[in-house]
């Protein structure tokens, strides 16, 4: 009798062992996951900043062609009202002075 339970009691800590074996490798490949997905993760986001980045850079570009065509243009439309004003403002200022005048 003393046999079995000694059998008993080696079986039961040799299980324990392997248990705790068990749990150690789980706690071991958990941090590795942990590490790898971490890793991941930091990869992702560096990959996803220099995408928004190269899209921020892009639009940039973009706006400023807008706004120096959009400027072009203000400059040219500027040049042909003063090229009109030089032109005719002898012209206008008659036609104020006849208005002023005539009522």
């Amino acid at each position: 009798m003393d046999t079995i339970v000694k059998k008993l009691s080696e079986i039961e800590h040799a299980a324990e062992a392997v248990v705790s074996h068990a749990e150690e490798q789980k706690a071991e490949l958990e941090k590795e996951i942990q590490a790898e997905r971490d890793a991941y993760d930091e990869e992702l986001e560096r990959k996803t900043q220099g995408q928004l980045q190269a899209i921020r850079s892009g639009l940039e570009r973009q706006m400023e062609e807008v706004l120096k065509k959009q400027e072009e243009k203000n400059q040219s439309a500027i040049e042909q009202i003063r090229r009109d004003f030089e032109e005719k403002h002898t012209i206008y200022a008659t036609e104020i002075v006849k208005h002023i005048i005539e009522g």
